[in-house]
């Protein structure tokens, strides 16, 4: 077991239509400046393989020499996005993946039309350590599919309860459970 001396960069990966000023997501941003988003182009109008070449370029942004080991921290649509993006090669420095309340695109009923392009939702376990968490009543996800795809992607599943979608609805505030899950995910990602 080897501890990383680089400190671990995490990247914020918003689901459709960004993560508003009340989102945990954005809320962590502020507080930690380890944390930078992916911004989007179009944050209502999702494109799969633009999102994911924006993903690309944030991985590919830091100096080759001094590029820092990555935990992606996805919510929503986001988690189909990593999962798709996840054995792309300039995504070797993704070292963990925190993967909050999973969007079903294959459920007509339970996403939005505009998710659609990141059908099929990708099966293949994960080659990084993650974390899938997931509420008991989100709207956009069955339960029990949530616990498949954290089954199917090789990821640890947290049981939420009954909070929602894990979003700025959820009146979470800072959502100090989210943190304590990022950091136990990070602590994994430094000694792998």
């Amino acid at each position: 077991m080897t501890v990383r001396a680089t400190p671990v960069r995490l990247l914020v990966l918003p689901g459709l239509g960004g993560s508003g000023p009340d989102h945990w997501q954005t809320r962590w941003e502020g507080c930690d400046p380890a944390c930078a988003r992916v911004e989007q182009r179009d944050w209502d109008r999702p494109a799969l393989a633009e999102w994911l070449r924006a993903v690309d370029e944030a991985l590919a942004a830091d100096d080759a020499s001094e590029a820092a080991p990555v935990v992606l921290i996805a919510h929503s649509l986001a988690c189909v996005l990593v999962a798709h993006g996840a054995r792309r090669p300039g995504w070797s420095r993704v070292v963990g993946a925190l993967l909050v309340a999973p969007a079903d695109v294959d459920s007509v009923t339970r996403t939005p039309p505009e998710t659609r392009g990141f059908a099929p939702v990708p099966r293949a376990a994960l080659p990084f350590p993650a974390t899938v968490v997931a509420s008991r009543n989100d709207p956009f996800v069955d339960f029990e599919r949530a616990r498949e795809l954290a089954r199917r992607w090789g990821a640890d599943f947290v049981d939420a309860g009954l909070i929602g979608h894990i979003n700025a609805a959820s009146n979470l505030g800072d959502w100090a459970e989210g943190r304590r899950h990022l950091a136990a995910l990070v602590a994994r990602a430094e000694t792998r």
